[in-house]
């Protein structure tokens, strides 16, 4: 399989990335930060590292415009390995933050070994540009950044840890690290509560939710867990701090996997709880191998992203040649499903606009996110956006 060559990929390759014209900016602008892996490759359902890779790249978007435009892109380690949220921005959009789970084996490049390299880059720089490049744990995955911007956690998924910084201005600082006491547990997506004052973190290596306390820049694990699904993966929390969502992955054998609801206030029926204790109230089938998930920014909608058997091989009886984003309408912890329509092959991650009237949706085969629209009750396909490498984390402010 060869990756399509885009107009960007040829800048690249001719060295003017740099005179991309930049978008300018306006009181309608929102930031969407897609990070995109050049190094894999998937050929008959198998994950490779092709012939003609090319480097990292990360795609500065305009998603408060219609169609969204591309403001920037450059050069910045990623990777595909692990859930599509790899990416955090800032909540006044003022810096990004990517990790990189894997790298191209130095000793042999036709092989990926664990990475631990955390890219920082500055948004308000024109162009936007990697300005730092930190050590987190192995195998960088899931980043979460507080609404107070002031502290972010990275689920570091083949260390069995998550990775505490510190945050002023732009500029991150070590500050310890949450040890679940087993590598294996392969923490891969984390996610705050509104309020700072708890998060959680998916262990998809042993199936678990673990539910940590914020106190300031202190952060202890609770050891309460939450076990529902197969494969917890992508973890997010609605923007009205009631329940949280998570997306299942199984074992990639066609089998249709759910969305778990987590009630977050502690007042699920019938229980008498001390304080606020987060559990697994309901469930969603959505689709096969559930990638991601996010809610448009006012919690009334949440749109998933199941592989639909895309990324299998197609002699596989559960095949499909495209990927899927559903929209669950959201009324508690009940979760509705209103729409759904057809994207890419080996989707990843779904980002709203502010408006909820757009999404991204990234395709790793395309080597692109398609561009949808969304009026309350149907999705369409209207566009896609071209990058260089196969597109594999976005998120928005405040996701």
């Amino acid at each position: 399989m060869k990756y399509r060559i885009s107009l960007i990929e040829s800048l690249v390759a001719a060295g003017a990335i740099a005179t991309l014209p930049l978008f300018s900016l306006n009181a309608a602008a929102q930031i969407a930060v897609s990070s995109n892996d050049g190094k894999v490759v998937l050929v008959n359902g198998v994950v490779g590292v092709p012939a003609n890779a090319v480097e990292d790249t990360v795609t500065v978007i305009n998603l408060g415009v219609s169609p969204p435009k591309v403001i920037a892109e450059f050069k910045a380690t990623s990777s595909v390995a692990g859930p599509p949220q790899n990416v955090a921005v800032a909540p006044d959009e003022s810096f990004s933050l990517i990790a990189s789970s894997m790298k191209l084996d130095p000793a042999d490049p036709k092989k990926q070994v664990p990475d631990n390299r955390l890219s920082v880059i500055d948004l308000k720089a024109k162009p936007p540009a990697v300005i730092a490049t930190l050590e987190s744990g192995l195998g960088p995955n899931g980043l979460a950044i507080n609404k107070a911007g002031t502290l972010a956690l990275v689920a570091n998924r083949h260390e069995g840890t998550v990775s505490i910084f510190t945050i002023a201005g732009n500029k991150l600082t070590a500050a310890g690290k949450i040890d679940f006491g087993d590598p294996k547990s392969s923490p891969s997506s984390v996610a705050f509560t509104p309020d700072g004052k708890t998060a959680l973190v998916t262990r998809d290596g042993d199936h678990r939710i673990s539910v940590l306390s914020v106190d300031g820049s202190t952060v202890t694990d609770t050891k309460r867990v939450m076990t529902g699904g197969f494969r917890p993966y992508a973890i997010e929390v609605s923007p009205k701090g009631d329940i949280a969502v998570v997306g299942n992955q199984g074992a990639n054998a066609g089998d249709i996997m759910p969305v778990h609801v987590i009630d977050l206030t502690g007042k699920a029926p019938r229980i008498v709880l001390t304080g606020k204790a987060p559990r697994i109230v309901s469930t969603v089938d959505v689709g096969q191998y559930i990638e991601d998930l996010a809610f448009s920014d006012d919690g009334k909608f949440l749109a998933v992203i199941p592989q639909n058997g895309s990324n299998l091989a197609p002699s596989h009886p559960f095949y499909n040649d495209h990927g899927l984003l559903v929209v669950f309408s959201v009324n508690g912890t009940k979760l509705t499903k209103v729409a759904e329509v057809n994207i890419g092959k080996w989707p990843q991650g779904v980002a709203w606009s502010r408006d909820g009237k757009t999404l991204l949706a990234q395709s790793m085969v395309d080597n692109a996110l398609a561009i949808v629209s969304f009026n309350g009750k149907s999705l369409k396909m209207t566009g896609q956006l071209k990058v260089t490498g196969g597109p594999d984390g976005i998120r928005t402010a405040g996701h």
